[in-house]
């Protein structure tokens, strides 16, 4: 490799229905181009780390020198020695040391293959290369089925002190009788779509919807943004954030409900922003993680 080639790591972004993979050069943290498959059919860790590696092999075609991977996983997993001890899902995977047998594909060592938590890549991907780049002090919450969280003060991941929840989650956090996925996810929306129409919907039908004029639809993103700024305004007191931003499939409708929620965050100190990213902002936030 010629010295002032771009060094460059395999980054791997794993989630509930498939897997993602790229290379990360360390110079902006650019990823080359995104290779994508289906968890393996075959419930096995065989056939789950031979996915990662065919993925790897086909992201990183063409490109020499690629000094390791890092990898986006959920939990509970041990993030430092790369075994998992997931049950609710991919319980194949339950006490493999998935570390080994990955490096084991690509004829590394296995303090080549590396991990951290999803929603601490997705945040890592914005205050690197995203939506909240050179900023000081930043959460970012992503909107979906769940609230996946993460807080990070200079650039670093962190997940206690003032302000931040246990482990850097929200999502469970005690909030108005019940917890913060109760008021801001997607069973909050279809909640209040359904008491207005008598339907459950899907988001992206929700906000077809609302887009189209229809009334109920619109006034259930509008009360969302407002459930969504009182909660941040709330929760995320302690902490002090410069920038919020939000990501995950709710923001890509933010245009419904920011304007409601930028209403009721009048007068506070923080700015709230959209992921830029999107969903290639694990990828990116893996490829942080490595080079930081």
């Amino acid at each position: 490799m010629a010295a002032d080639a771009d060094p460059c790591v395999l980054v791997y972004d794993v989630g509930g229905s498939h897997i993602s993979s790229a290379v990360c050069f360390r110079q902006g943290y650019r990823l080359g181009a995104v290779a994508r498959a289906n968890l393996p059919e075959e419930q096995t860790s065989e056939a789950f780390v031979e996915v990662l590696h065919s993925l790897g092999v086909k992201a990183g075609e063409g490109v020499e020198s690629i000094e390791g991977a890092e990898l986006a996983m959920p939990g509970p997993f041990d993030y430092a020695k790369g075994i998992s001890w997931m049950k609710h899902k991919m319980a194949y995977l339950y006490g493999v040391n998935v570390s080994e047998a990955l490096a084991a594909r690509f004829g590394w060592k296995p303090g080549h293959v590396r991990f951290l938590n999803d929603a601490a890549a997705y945040l890592l991907g914005e205050v690197g290369a995203g939506a909240a780049k050179g900023v000081k002090r930043v959460v970012c919450f992503t909107l979906g089925t769940g609230v996946g969280s993460g807080f990070a003060v200079d650039g670093k991941v962190v997940t206690e002190g003032q302000g931040v929840p246990p482990g850097g989650e929200i999502w469970n956090v005690p909030y108005d009788g019940g917890i913060v996925e109760d008021q801001i996810s997607t069973r909050a929306l279809q909640k209040a779509y359904k008491e207005r129409k008598g339907q459950v919907r899907e988001v992206a039908s929700i906000a077809h919807y609302a887009t189209g004029g229809e009334a109920a639809a619109t006034e259930v993103f509008e009360e969302f943004g407002r459930n969504l700024g009182v909660a941040l305004k709330r929760l995320l007191a302690d902490f002090a954030p410069d920038v919020v931003v939000l990501g995950g499939g709710i923001a890509r409708s933010a245009y419904l409900f920011l304007p409601a929620a930028q209403a009721t965050l009048e007068g506070v100190k923080f700015e709230v922003r959209i992921a830029e990213l999107g969903d290639n902002a694990p990828l990116a936030g893996a490829g942080v993680a490595w080079f930081g």
